[in-house]
């Protein structure tokens, strides 16, 4: 039996109506012009704080705030599982351990992940804190093995991102890539394997966790 880390925006769910939207409010409520939602999907994965800071904003932290109001007003679940996803979460959590490791906040992911019937496969859900300690995604992962003692050797993280492989890489965990999310510009040809659908998930896992 192995174990997989899952991220969570982009892989599981699909929550740019949320993200985007809270994002464009915030900077409204700032005073200042908001790209249209459809030009913001770059900030879905690295930590907001971040994606703030790359937008020119005079201070992240207060826009951070308002965003955390308009996302848990609402935006929050303003989101949707991607088809076929609760079956491939049936069917390698047969076989292996599950935990999530998202860059949101866990606050906010375990809210999200109950909402919408996601929780009942993980054992653990690992997200930063809301003062950002470990926004850093390999921060994140190394925590991770350290309060469940896996073997980074016998795990495998799946995900959208470049910021998910390089995190993976830096702990010594394979990484398997998919391409629903939102990693379409990413470099993720260093992945272990790559996943089309939801459905090719169960077998690439075998792959690297036999």
């Amino acid at each position: 039996m192995g174990t997989v880390f899952w991220d969570l925006d982009g892989t599981l769910t699909d929550p740019k109506p949320g993200i985007t939207g809270s994002v464009v409010k915030s900077l409204e409520a700032l005073g200042l012009d908001a790209p249209h939602p459809d030009d913001l999907e770059w900030v879905i994965g690295p930590a907001l704080l971040w994606s703030f800071k790359q937008l020119g904003v005079p201070d992240p932290h207060v826009a951070l705030e308002h965003y955390r109001k308009f996302y848990t007003d609402g935006g929050m679940y303003d989101c949707t599982v991607f088809d076929g996803i609760p079956d491939a979460l049936a069917r390698i959590g047969a076989d292996h351990v599950m935990h999530i490791a998202t860059a949101k906040p866990h606050v906010y992911a375990r809210k999200i992940t109950a909402h919408f019937g996601l929780s009942q496969h993980m054992t653990h859900e690992f997200g930063p804190e809301l003062d950002g300690t470990r926004n850093d995604k390999g921060e994140l992962l190394a925590h991770a093995l350290e309060r469940t003692g896996h073997d980074p050797a016998q795990c495998v993280m799946i995900g959208d991102r470049h910021y998910d492989m390089n995190a993976a890489r830096s702990v010594g965990m394979k990484f398997v890539s998919v391409t629903w999310g939102y990693g379409a510009s990413d470099d993720l040809s260093g992945a272990d394997a790559n996943a089309k659908t939801p459905s090719d998930l169960p077998g690439a896992v075998e792959d690297l966790l036999a």
